[in-house]
C-alpha cells in the first residue's frame, strides 16, 4: 500500500490511500505523513483561538483609554465572539469531507485577517460606534469556527488508539492561544512597535498617577504576520485525504444519534466551562477585585487549562474516557464551590488568592475534561460502526471502519460547536447576574448543577458496570 502526495488536478496535495489502522502501513509512513499533518495544524489553531479571544483583554483597557462603554457592553464584546464561533462551528463541522483539510485550513487560517486588522483599525477611534465594535467581535467567530474543522480534519489521520493523544495535541497546544493572548496583549500595547502603519497611542492614567501612552490596536495587529505565514505553511505542506470525502447529507445522520447529542453536552461542560471561564476571567476579577491588575495574572489559567488538555486525552486512552470525563466534573464541582466561598460578599473583602486558585483547579479540571471527552467521541462512533458489522466479513468491516471514523469526525466538530456556546453563556451569565442580584453567585450556583447533570449521564451511559457505550 502507498499513498500518494504528489498534485492530483484541482485537488492539491492528495492522499489516494489512506489507511492509519493497518499498522504496517501506519509505521512504515502513515505516522510521518499524520504528524506533519498534525504539527502544522496545530499553529494554524493556535491563531485561530487567539484571535477569537482577543476582546477578552482589550476589554479591560477600553475605558481606561476613554471609550464610552458600560461593564454589562463589555461582557457583550466578550461574549459575542463565542456566540458567533459557536454558530459557525456547527457549518465547519461539516466542511472538511466536502472541501478538503489542506484546501480548509488554508482558507479558514486567511479568514482570520479580517477581524486582526478590522479591529486594529477600530480601536484606534474612540469615536468608532459601539455597534462596529460588536460586528468585529462577531467576526471574530472566525477563529472560534475553525476549531471544528481543525479537529476533524486531524481525526481523519490517526488510528482509533492514538486518536486520544492526536486530538488532545491539536487542541490543547491550540488552545494556548486564549492564554497567549491574554499574556502578550499587556506587553506589545505598551510599545509602538508598528510604527507610523499602527496608529496613534491613546493615553491612560495610572493608578499612580503616572500618565502612560498604549497602543491598544497592537492587541489586534501582531497577529496579521504570523496569520499569513501559518496559511503559507498549511497550502504547502499539509495533505488532503481522497477517502475522507461526504455530502452534508452523509454527515447528517449523526443528528438522528443518541451519543452525539449526549456527548455535545458533556463537552458544553468541559470545553464551554474553558472558553467561558477564558472568556470572562479578567473581567470578573476586575468586577470583584477593583483594585487588581487582571492582566498580570489571568492568562494562567487558560495556560494551564490548554496544557492539560493533552493530558487529558492521553490520560483517557490509558484509563478510559468516561472514567476520566466522571471524575473530572466531580473535581469541577469542588473548584465552583471554592470560587463562591472566596467571593467578596455583604460585609466579606473576599480573599483573591483563595478565588484565584480555585480557578486554576477549574481551568485544569476543564482542560482534562475537554481531552478525555474528546478521546470518547470516536470511540463510542468506532465501536457503534464495527458492532453493525461484526460477523459480515472483511471488506464490511473494512467499510465500517471508514464509516465509523467519518461519523466521529462529524460528531467531533458538531459537540465542538455546542460546547462553544459556553464561550457565551458563561461570561452573560457573569453579567446579568452582577445586574439582577450584585453578584456572580447566582451564575456559579448554576455551573454546579449543570455539573451535577454531566455526572450523572457519564455514568449512567458510559462509565457504569453494564452502560450502553462504555468507552
Amino acid at each position: 500500500m502507498v499513498a500518494s502526495t504528489s498534485p492530483a488536478p484541482g485537488r492539491g496535495r492528495l492522499l489516494t490511500l489512506w489507511t492509519p489502522e493497518d499498522k504496517e502501513f501506519w509505521a512504515r509512513q502513515g505516522s510521518l505523513i499524520a504528524n506533519q499533518n498534525l504539527w502544522i495544524s496545530i499553529p494554524a489553531l493556535f491563531l485561530a483561538f487567539a484571535i477569537w479571544m482577543v476582546w477578552s483583554p482589550v476589554v479591560v483597557q477600553m475605558k481606561a483609554v476613554g471609550f464610552p462603554y458600560s461593564t454589562d457592553q463589555l461582557f457583550w464584546l466578550t461574549a459575542v465572539p463565542a456566540l458567533a464561533g459557536a454558530t459557525l462551528r456547527i457549518f465547519y463541522s461539516f466542511i472538511v469531507p466536502i472541501v478538503g483539510g489542506r484546501r480548509w485550513t488554508v482558507l479558514s487560517t486567511l479568514s482570520l485577517l479580517i477581524p486582526a486588522i478590522g479591529i486594529g483599525i477600530a480601536l484606534q477611534n474612540l469615536d468608532t460606534p459601539y455597534w462596529v465594535m460588536l460586528v468585529l467581535a462577531a467576526l471574530c467567530g472566525f477563529g472560534g469556527g475553525n476549531f471544528s474543522s481543525s479537529m476533524a480534519n486531524i481525526s481523519f489521520f490517526f488510528p482509533k488508539e492514538r486518536k486520544g493523544s492526536a486530538l488532545g495535541l491539536n487542541a490543547g497546544l491550540g488552545n494556548l492561544g486564549v492564554s497567549a493572548v491574554q499574556f502578550m496583549v499587556p506587553l506589545v500595547i505598551s510599545v509602538g512597535i508598528f510604527g507610523w502603519f499602527g496608529g496613534d497611542f491613546h493615553t491612560v492614567k495610572m493608578p499612580d498617577g503616572i500618565m502612560k501612552e498604549i497602543w491598544l490596536q497592537n492587541a489586534a495587529f501582531m497577529w496579521v504576520i504570523p496569520i499569513v505565514v501559518s496559511a503559507l505553511l498549511a497550502f504547502l505542506m499539509m495533505h488532503d485525504i481522497a477517502d475522507a470525502t461526504a455530502s452534508f447529507s452523509e454527515q447528517a445522520v449523526i443528528f438522528k444519534r443518541k451519543h452525539n447529542w449526549l456527548m455535545c453536552w458533556l463537552y458544553l461542560g468541559t470545553f464551554g466551562s474553558f472558553i467561558g471561564f477564558s472568556a470572562g476571567f479578567p473581567l470578573l476579577i476586575k468586577s470583584q477585585f477593583p483594585t487588581v491588575n487582571p492582566l498580570a495574572f489571568a492568562w494562567m489559567g487558560p495556560f494551564a487549562g490548554a496544557l492539560a488538555r493533552p493530558f487529558g486525552g492521553w490520560l483517557a486512552d490509558k484509563l478510559g474516557g468516561a472514567r476520566v470525563s466522571l471524575w473530572n466534573f466531580v473535581v469541577m464541582i469542588v473548584g465552583v464551590c471554592g470560587v463562591l466561598y472566596f467571593l467578596p460578599r455583604t460585609g466579606m473583602p473576599g480573599n483573591l488568592t483563595g478565588f484565584f486558585l480555585s480557578f486554576m483547579l477549574l481551568f485544569l479540571t476543564s482542560g482534562i475534561g475537554n481531552g478525555s471527552t474528546f478521546q470518547m467521541i470516536p470511540v463510542i462512533f468506532m465501536n457503534e460502526a464495527m458492532e453493525a458489522a461484526r460477523g459480515k466479513g472483511s471488506d464490511a468491516e473494512a467499510e465500517a471502519a471508514k464509516e465509523g471514523t467519518k461519523l466521529g469526525a462529524a460528531v467531533l466538530g458538531f459537540t465542538a460547536a455546542i460546547g462553544a456556546y459556553g464561550g457565551f453563556f458563561i461570561p452573560m451569565s457573569y453579567g446579568t447576574s452582577l445586574r439582577v442580584t450584585g453578584s456572580p453567585h447566582a451564575a456559579l450556583a448554576g455551573f454546579i448543577v449543570f455539573y451535577v447533570i454531566c455526572i450523572v449521564l457519564t455514568w449512567w451511559y458510559y462509565a457504569r458496570k453494564g452502560a450502553e457505550r462504555p468507552c
